[in-house]
């Protein structure tokens, strides 16, 4: 297979990629942005499936991946300490309109074309609990889980050359309240072939200061209560910056292994926060997939 790809066209070949990165993308685990912002970038769960319109128009009404996942990843932003947790993979899309998926909600495709897709999508946030490390966290009190709104808009370069383009905005409904937005670029990476793909690209996140004091801030009560300083971030702007990858390897043609590896940095007045006890955040993902 792999000498296939090698002797295939150019365009064939980005075809091959963009195909596969749709099931890689709809393959991710099954975190709903439980910390947010996360090192998974926002094109590592939902970005491929504007190639899958660009390169596969005759492509199945209904493409159906159920899987399990494991993920290593800080215990919060900012944290030092690293947890392992685990989850199921459940992601069905209706051709380039809509899709259900444990790593990205509920959403609808509502403007779309060759090269450009806009859309909504309603996800959910776990917040973050005190409790998950007491020698940092302790009274501060907790981040509520709460409903996420997202808008997002995707643009691919050219087919030739299917650089991908994304944006995307979220409202918090509850917990912390505030809104995220990030813009980001990917593609695929040379070496990918017929059973074996990969893609990488950067990101930079922003955040409103309501969203920033809540999650980095300290109050002058939770300072008291806690033995940090007060610490009030100075404005909004941008949070995070940082890079993805993602590997998928066809086992058979029904069965995929897919991992997910990102790293970014806290950055701009969060990253000055006495609550972080780290700045460079990282995670990786690994998940068993059954294409039906």
């Amino acid at each position: 297979m792999c000498a296939l790809f090698k002797r295939a066209s150019p365009t064939e070949r980005w075809r091959t990629a963009s195909f596969i990165l749709l099931l890689l993308i709809m393959s991710v685990s099954g975190r709903l942005h439980a910390q947010t912002p996360s090192p998974i970038q926002e094109w590592q769960y939902s970005g491929g499936i504007i190639l899958s319109r660009l390169f596969e128009p005759d492509a199945p009404e209904f493409r159906k991946i159920t899987g399990i996942a494991a993920e290593v990843a800080p215990i919060y932003s900012g944290a030092r300490a690293e947890r392992v947790q685990g989850g199921p993979v459940i992601n069905i899309s209706y051709r380039d309109i809509a899709f259900i998926s444990s790593g990205d909600g509920i959403g609808y495709n509502f403007l779309r074309g060759d090269h450009y897709q806009f859309g909504a999508a309603m996800a959910y946030d776990l917040g973050r609990n005190e409790q998950q490390d007491l020698n940092n966290l302790r009274g501060l009190g907790d981040i509520g889980a709460a409903p996420v709104a997202k808008l997002y808009g995707t643009w691919v370069l050219a087919k030739k050359f299917p650089l991908i383009f994304r944006i995307d905005g979220r409202q918090f409904i509850g917990g912390a309240q505030g809104a995220v937005g990030d813009v980001g670029v990917y593609m695929p990476l040379p070496g990918s072939s017929r059973t074996f793909v990969m893609f990488a690209g950067p990101s930079i996140s922003f955040a409103t200061h309501h969203y920033l004091q809540t999650m980095y801030g300290v109050t002058a009560s939770q300072a008291l209560a806690s033995g940090h300083p007060a610490y009030d971030v100075a404005h909004a702007g941008t949070s995070a910056a940082g890079v993805g990858f993602s590997a998928t390897k066809f086992i058979t043609s029904h069965w995929l292994v897919n991992v997910d590896a990102a790293i970014s940095q806290i950055r701009g007045s969060a990253s000055q926060s006495p609550l972080i006890e780290q700045r460079t955040q990282r995670v990786l993902t690994v998940s068993l997939n059954y294409q039906w």
